[in-house]
């Protein structure tokens, strides 16, 4: 270990952030002692009330210090003014949530009497806590998956150990103390900043954390799974190749401006970002023409500015990465219409290809970077094929103003949601967000996790 302390810096000019201590191997052995003790521990669980008020406060202390969770996710994370304040209003309204999750997500009643051995007999369920969860976090949206992770847990009733990633600490750090002030004793929550890989291998590896919520790669994440403690369950959400259809009946306008939102926000850094686009042989030059303005029109800068549109990537490596798949769809035989230029070591300018092979990275593998490829298609069966090529499978997005072409478009496409005139990105954080395939296990949104981290405990009383 170079220091004793993580140091955060900045993705956009490297200039420092912050610090965080490390958590010794022997603080994680005695944060996961407490939690099991506590899960152990019945008569002292937390009261359901608690829990109600505890969430509830901190959603109050976080719209308290808005400004200030805004501003560290941005200097930590990179991503713009306008889409961090949307992120932590997000995680404020889903803090919120996950305290009605309390009230409105029960049991159920199981029906009984219907057989002569059933008669006399009343059962029932009631939601109890899975026990200790693991919560390993990405750097994308810094604070409002740290709230999809450990506050449906609090919410659950689970002693919950949460882990962020490594270039975005603080913004985690943010959450867990408001929480804290909430009123929420410090062994129900501890944030874990590990010096080495072998300590989170320490933890999947035992059987007393029950449930691992993973976000983050796929290569890592079904690492992670391959090597879980017998009887822990997870939930892995990682990334795909969202593709979006655009038919020639769409409104052009309206597909153009949600292709380059959907696909430069945050520099293409979401798991469900617009990266492949089949348009309609007879709109594609109107389509491109509209998506290259649009483009063209965007700032790529300084994410605390306040009209800056695109921000850097997460590390200068990334950015490499992503300018060798550029440079390579191109020898390939792509055609560059915007872009492709590197501003900065963290700042690639918001970029569209035109038929890039589908054997280019940029068409098989997730780009996680601002880079919109597009290609034409005749035929909508032929284009839905094409898109789910592959082995990932998560959100796709679909344009039309025909309703047969929708459903049709809507069964034909590999994925666990599509949006109809919107684009793959769209997400309110109550709905289902759930990876497919290579894209990921289980079923994510706040009140699906929260029902993943507790079991339905029947009771069956006989007269």
């Amino acid at each position: 270990m170079d220091s004793p302390a993580l140091r955060v810096t900045s993705p956009y000019d490297g200039s420092p952030v912050g610090e965080i201590p490390y958590t010794s191997p022997a603080e994680i052995r005695l944060a996961l002692d407490e939690a099991d003790a506590l899960f152990r521990n019945r008569p002292r669980w937390l009261p359901a009330d608690d829990r109600v008020a505890i969430l509830r406060a901190a959603a109050a202390f976080m719209l308290e210090r808005r400004d200030s969770l805004i501003e560290t996710a941005i200097r930590e994370g990179g991503k713009p003014y306008r889409d961090s304040a949307v992120e932590v209003d997000r995680a404020i309204d889903g803090m919120r949530n996950c305290a009605e999750l309390i009230r409105s997500e029960g049991g159920h009643v199981v029906p009984m009497g219907t057989t002569a051995a059933s008669r006399g007999r009343i059962a029932f369920t009631q939601r109890e806590p899975i026990g200790p969860v693991l919560a390993l976090s990405a750097f994308n949206h810094p604070v409002n998956l740290i709230v999809h992770q450990i506050g449906p847990a609090i919410a659950a009733g689970c002693p919950v150990l949460v882990k962020p990633a490594r270039d975005t600490p603080l913004s985690c750090l943010n959450v867990v103390r408001a929480l804290r002030d909430a009123g929420l004793p410090e062994a129900w929550c501890r944030m874990l900043v590990p010096a080495s890989h072998d300590d989170i291998d320490m933890l999947i590896r035992d059987g007393r954390i029950r449930f691992l919520s993973f976000i983050g790669s796929a290569e890592v994440g079904w690492n992670l799974r391959a090597r879980l403690a017998p009887g822990m369950r997870c939930a892995l959400e990682h990334g795909g190749i969202a593709p979006v259809l655009v038919d020639r009946g769409a409104d052009l306008d309206q597909a153009a401006a949600a292709v380059a939102k959907g696909g430069f926000y945050h520099a293409g850094q979401v798991c469900v970002s617009v990266q492949q686009v089949f348009v309609h042989r007879e709109v594609a030059d109107g389509f491109l023409e509209r998506l290259a303005v649009m483009t063209s029109g965007l700032k790529t800068g300084d994410p605390l500015e306040r009209d800056t549109d695109v921000g850097p990537l997460i590390k200068t490596s990334e950015a490499d990465r992503v300018e060798a798949w550029i440079a390579e769809a191109r020898d390939q035989g792509a055609t560059v219409l915007a872009g492709a230029t590197r501003l900065s070591p963290s700042l690639i300018a918001p970029t569209i290809l035109r038929d890039a092979p589908g054997h280019a990275q940029v068409s098989s593998k997730e780009i996680f970077g601002p880079v919109v490829s597009v290609q034409v298609y005749d035929d909508l069966d032929d284009a839905c094929r094409r898109a789910n090529v592959g082995g990932y499978a998560f959100q796709a997005g679909v344009f039309t103003n025909s309703i047969d072409i929708a459903t049709r478009a809507y069964a034909g496409l590999n994925a666990s949601a599509v949006m109809i005139n919107d684009h793959s990105a769209f997400r309110v954080d109550w709905m289902p967000f759930a990876g497919l395939n290579q894209s990921g296990l289980g079923v994510g949104g706040i009140p699906h996790t929260y029902r993943e981290m507790t079991i339905e405990k029947m009771m069956v009383l006989r007269g």
